[in-house]
């Protein structure tokens, strides 16, 4: 089949077609950069934090209605890690500050030099008198985990602090590319008043409690210690035994109620249900994205299908003639096909090009990554398939129609 004609009769009518190749542009443009950012976000949410085995894990946040003085705070966080660890199915506890993905906790600024007037990076900052590379499943990639010696319990009224720290590997290259970090100093803060810490171990990763998506979702650091003495209760993070997690938590639950000689309010989350609130909103936004684009890709087929109807009716008289000078079924088919295949087309390149504006805006307005060639080259093909479907029902009724009657109507 010649093209020249079919270009002919196009420019002839040029706003139905123009009209449909801005629709697929725009459709394209919208389609290519909301699949890329459901990607990114599907992407984020199934991270793994560093955590092994997440469902094995929970936490449970004990509060004391009556606390008492710093000593006796103290006493109370040793007695009740100690009543948890009893618990039959209990693998591993640890007394903690906050939890990854929890999207409330701790943060500092950490420097490889005293005289830096500017961080070297933010970090997310862990600690424990317990060992979390144990707890938490930790993979040591350098160094070392903490030794008993290392573990120090701190009253928060005074200004002792740890000599020791693990980073993870992410925020070990953040402070020196390249180059091995356990037993290097770092400082948590700047200028005279930053505290010195030796690297004993680089981690593999440890998402911090707010799992940005950026490199910054893994700059974490842990710090052996216990902190007490403004806090009215205690955080503690639990591994089960497999398939025991949801008996834990009752017995756990149950065991510190019967141990405290006070009332105790507690709230167990589990690890799973952390990561499910840290994404709630991206899953939402995902899910309304993807809505938006079935909705454009419908839109789409019904304008095409809109408009092929009605140069269908507009050409009846044209149809018969080709009919009755012996064009076939399958010629008028494939002229309405070809035809809607070039206006496609057309509207296929305008949206390569908005798409790739549109994801530059998108870039550097909300830090997004680059939208690959790939998506744009996959919804251009959705959408060349969806114009020959669109347009096929249409066609056949063009094709089917009786050159006496379309003779005999005009």
């Amino acid at each position: 089949m010649e093209i020249r004609p079919i270009l002919s009769a196009l420019l002839r009518n040029k706003t139905g077609a123009i009209l449909v190749a801005l629709q697929v542009a725009l459709s394209l443009a919208i389609l290519a950069n909301a699949l890329h950012i459901v990607s990114e976000r599907r992407v984020a949410s199934s991270r793994p934090s560093g955590i092994a085995e997440e469902s094995q894990v929970f936490s449970t946040h004990v509060r004391n209605l009556s606390a008492g003085g710093p000593e006796q705070q103290l006493a109370t966080q040793k007695r009740e890690a100690e009543t948890i660890r009893a618990v039959p199915g209990v693998v591993s506890v640890a007394n903690v500050n906050q939890i990854p993905l929890s999207q409330s906790g701790w943060n500092n600024s950490v420097a490889v030099d005293r005289k830096q007037v500017d961080e070297t990076a933010p970090s997310s900052f862990f600690f424990s008198p317990d060992s979390l590379v144990k707890t938490w499943g930790l993979k040591l990639v350098e160094g070392r985990d903490f030794l008993p010696n290392e573990y120090m319990d701190i009253d928060a009224n005074t200004n002792v602090t740890p000599g020791h720290v693990i980073v993870t590997k992410a925020l070990a290259e953040k402070m020196w590319p390249g180059a091995p970090a356990v037993g290097r100093n770092m400082y948590f803060g700047t200028g005279e008043d930053a505290i010195e810490v030796r690297v004993v171990g680089v981690v593999e990763r440890l998402q911090t409690q707010s799992a940005e998506v950026t490199e910054r979702g893994e700059f974490s650091s842990i710090a052996p210690m216990r902190m007490y003495g403004n806090f009215p209760g205690a955080l503690y993070t639990i591994r089960a035994e497999a398939g025991q997690r949801e008996r834990v938590i009752r017995e756990v639950e149950a065991a510190l109620r019967k141990a405290s000689p006070t009332p105790v309010i507690l709230e167990t989350t589990t690890q799973d249900q952390y990561r499910k609130d840290r994404y709630r909103a991206d899953m939402a936004l995902s899910w309304m994205l993807v809505t938006v684009s079935v909705l454009l890709l419908l839109i789409t087929a019904s304008g095409i299908v809109g408009m092929a109807s009605l140069w269908v009716t507009q050409r009846r008289k044209q149809i018969g003639v080709r009919r009755a000078l012996g064009a076939k079924k399958r010629d008028i088919l494939r002229y309405f096909i070809t035809e809607n295949f070039m206006i496609t087309s057309a509207g296929v390149g305008g949206g390569v090009l908005l798409g790739v504006a549109l994801n530059q805006l998108l870039v550097s307005k909300l830090e997004m990554a680059r939208l690959p060639l790939e998506y744009l080259a996959g919804g251009g093909v959705v959408l060349w398939a969806l114009g020959v479907i669109a347009v096929y029902g249409p066609a056949w009724r063009a094709a089917s129609i009786s050159p006496a009657l379309a003779t005999r109507s005009a």
